[in-house]
């Protein structure tokens, strides 16, 4: 066998071969997946899977870290995962045949768990990972193979070698004709058992270890490079095949028929004060699809049963035409920490559950709705917060003025004032099942949440932020406040120890809708306290006790270290 510095060569190369192989297995499933089940790729489901199973602290973890950016930072670190993986099944391969080839079919034997378990997957999803499987193993087998050949040839090439110099160095008188006999025997006898352990018929043939080497490469620049093009050219594909964002740019929605009213003094022109309305590329996502899924409004239907008088299915065109109205709405996740952005207002165009769930006829006994996404998420909300007259639960289908972005739930999602999101804001919305708390639960109360979570109102300081300096004098304090279905009263910041002061409130748009805030404070230099709360239209001091986000949202109040220079 090679010395050591030869023996971790080949070892790279070995792992190079896995994760080519690994390669060959996912470009394989992708092209596959493309022909018979669009939602049989192997990393998206693993994906998706660790996004079901992983506990709800990590969660907490990853969107605290992460933000927007959660799902990127699962993909990257699932290819990390799947590199060093692949790699470690090469160089098994290498050591210990067929261990390489058994932990690729683990691999397959898991994806495809993680696929045909996944919300909506058809009959075929088991065979994209299968023949990816099959693809992967032989490309590691002739990979693999040819390399320990390399090896092989090149130990025997250095026997002969040695046994020569040995011979020569005798002739020389270097050596007598005992020892040139011994040294020759014992060269020969490793020849021999070398080729003891070749398959039949190979043992006589003459190793070229320049000839096994360029093989190598072969297989491995082939089958890499073709796994490289021909996956990325499936995915994007299968990505351009079900990508409705062309539809979404040509789809007109109707007129409303009632527009939200914005009143004078509904927002102030203040730097680092969030705007009054929250720009669509900059709402706060978080869900829990790992890429966002593709629905064709021509093809979308909502199915509303459970414990219903009579079933209904409905189609894009009959919603809208229910009758479309504007809606101004702040929604809030339950995510969201003390002073925390994930929140964010929109003016939606939808119509009302209530219309919706009456065309069906929920039965007595009913109290809750199961709302199911096409990527399986689902959101229980109570019945009475989607019959409510008062309340304006709908089915938005528009936000700022044009069809809902692809990651905001195009073609339909639910939109529910008061409810923190994970009980009430389904994206992708695809069924409505009216139910009982004690007969389903959601996604999330199984993961440690609320089954029933009302948005605790609160306010937040936007400006000035910690860790941005301010010049002393006149610096303007602003910020937001919010209490959905019931409304701001006032707004109250308290400098240091001193008193709590009023600040000034924008006018409101409705009580759905946070409202801006602002307080001019006089400040002197160094180092400040700044404490803000809310108290609603109905009287409640905003809850100064902390708590975290599980099992029903955060409270406190913000406290914010400024510096004045």
């Amino acid at each position: 066998m090679p010395d050591r510095r030869r023996a971790a060569g080949f070892m790279a190369l070995s792992a190079l071969a896995g994760v080519v192989s690994a390669g060959v297995f996912l470009a394989v499933a992708e092209v596959v997946a493309l022909l018979v089940a669009r939602e049989s790729s192997p990393i998206l489901a693993v994906g998706s899977f660790v996004i079901d199973v992983v506990p709800q602290p990590l969660k907490e973890l990853a969107i605290s870290t992460f933000g927007a950016y959660d799902k990127i930072a699962l993909l990257v670190g699932l290819g990390l995962a799947v590199v060093i993986a692949s790699a470690v099944a090469g160089v098994l391969q290498f050591l210990r045949p067929p261990l390489g080839v058994v932990a690729l079919g683990l691999a397959a034997v898991l994806s495809t768990a993680a696929i045909v378990t996944r919300q909506g997957a058809s009959a075929w999803a088991w065979l994209p990972p299968l023949l990816g499987a099959g693809a992967g193993a032989a490309v590691l087998v002739l990979a693999v193979g040819r390399l320990r050949r390399w090896a092989d040839a090149r130990a025997d090439a250095q026997a002969d070698a040695q046994a020569d110099a040995q011979a020569t160095a005798a002739a020389h008188g270097q050596l007598d004709s005992t020892e040139n006999a011994r040294a020759r025997a014992a060269a020969h006898g490793q020849l021999d058992s070398t080729e003891d352990a070749r398959p039949e018929g190979e043992a006589a043939a003459t190793r070229s270890p320049q000839l096994d080497r360029r093989r190598f490469f072969q297989i491995v620049g082939v089958a890499g490079a073709g796994a490289l093009v021909v996956g990325i050219a499936a995915r994007a594909t299968n990505v351009a095949v079900t990508s409705i964002a062309s539809v979404r740019r040509a789809l007109r929605l109707p007129e409303p028929r009632t527009k939200v009213t914005v009143p004078e003094g509904a927002e102030f022109d203040i730097p680092g004060l969030s705007p009054l309305y929250t720009p669509n590329a900059d709402f706060y996502r978080v869900d829990t699809a790992l890429t966002v899924p593709a629905l064709d409004p021509a093809t979308w239907r909502l199915r509303v049963g459970g414990l219903v008088d009579e079933p209904v299915e409905l189609s894009f065109d009959d919603l809208v035409a229910m009758g479309l109205d504007e809606y101004s709405i702040t929604l809030t996740c339950v995510s969201n920490e003390v002073g925390g952005d994930l929140l964010g207002t929109a003016k939606w165009l939808g119509v009302p559950v209530r219309d919706v769930l009456a065309l069906a006829g929920p039965r007595a006994g009913a109290d809750m709705v199961l709302s199911r996404s096409v990527d399986g998420f689902t959101a229980s909300t109570p019945l009475e917060a989607l019959t409510d007259e008062g309340r304006d639960a709908i089915l938005a289908v528009g936000m700022n003025g044009e069809a809902l972005p692809l990651e905001h739930g195009f073609p339909v999602r639910m939109v529910v004032p008061g409810l923190y999101g994970y009980v009430s804001a389904t994206k992708w919305l695809t069924e409505l099942k009216v139910t009982t708390f004690t007969a389903d639960e959601a996604y999330w109360t199984p993961r440690g949440y609320s089954a029933r979570a009302p948005i605790k109102f609160s306010s937040r300081l936007d400006t000035p932020r910690t860790g941005q300096p301010v010049a002393a004098g006149t610096v303007v304090l602003a910020g937001v406040a919010w209490a959905q279905t019931v409304g701001i009263e006032r707004v109250e910041v308290r400098i240091d120890d001193g008193e709590w002061q009023q600040a000034t409130l924008s006018s409101a748009v409705n009580d759905d809708t946070w409202v801006q805030w602002f307080l001019e404070w006089d400040a002197a230099p160094g180092n400040h306290d700044v404490v803000v709360r809310a108290v609603d239209r109905a009287g409640q001091l905003q809850i100064e006790e902390r708590a975290a986000i599980a099992p029903d949202g955060s409270s406190g109040w913000q406290r914010t270290l400024v510096r004045v220079e």
